[in-house]
Order: structure tokens, then C-alpha cells, then sequence
């Protein structure tokens, strides 16, 4: 089964990471990378994500397209990458990402095969 694996962080955790001393941030991404090379023969693709203030939104307001600046997501937490998984079920990709380095939440959310009706 296919899932992606939402990692999110905090705004205060965005300017913690930017703050903080190269050293300690190349550690932390060595971190995230060995969690990348265990993993690699279930990940079938994934990016990290530049920061929210990067973003774009395109809105339909009564059928017409409107961009704005920013996120569409309004809240504490930002996605800050992903990863698609192929597993055998949901058990275990929720124990793939009680692995994940950082301890920022993971939300996992099951992909829709073209196949199967979304729900």
C-alpha cells in the first residue's frame, strides 16, 4: 500500500533551525538522511519543501482563479516535506514515522490508487 508521510514543523521551530549554528544543523540533517537510507527501499519519491513564505495559493472564487502570496494552510505547523512510502499497511508506516528524526509530527495519509474509488 502507498502512503505519504506529511513532516511538519512549528514557525518557532523554522527560526529555531535557522538560528541555529551549522554544526548542530548539519548533524540534524545527517539525522534525516540516515532515516532517508534505512528506509530507501520503501520510498518511492519526496521532497523538502522550501519554507511557507515561498508559497503560492491559487483560490476559485465563483469559478474564477485569484493568486495570492502564501499559504493556503493557515495554523500552527507548516509542511515542510514529504515522503511516498510503499508498505505492506498503515502499521507500518506509522512505525516508519515514529522513526523520524526530528520528533516534529508526521501525519500519514494513504494514496488513492487510480483503481480504487476515493473515499
Amino acid at each position: 500500500m502507498k502512503y505519504v508521510l506529511l513532516f511538519t514543523g512549528t514557525k518557532e521551530g523554522e527560526r529555531a533551525w535557522e538560528t541555529m549554528p551549522e554544526a548542530q544543523r548539519n548533524g540534524a540533517m545527517a539525522q534525516v538522511d540516515n532515516w532517508f537510507q534505512k528506509h530507501a527501499s520503501k520510498v518511492r519519491g519526496g521532497f523538502q519543501l522550501q519554507p511557507e513564505r515561498t508559497a503560492t495559493t491559487v483560490r476559485f472564487n465563483n469559478g474564477k482563479p485569484v493568486v495570492t502570496d502564501g499559504p493556503f494552510i493557515e495554523g500552527k505547523e507548516s509542511i515542510g516535506g514529504y515522503a511516498e512510502v510503499d508498505v505492506a499497511d498503515l502499521d507500518e508506516a506509522i512505525a516508519m514515522a515514529k522513526e523520524w528524526p526530528t520528533l516534529g509530527p508526521v501525519e500519514v495519509r494513504p494514496v488513492v490508487d487510480r483503481g480504487e474509488a476515493q473515499r
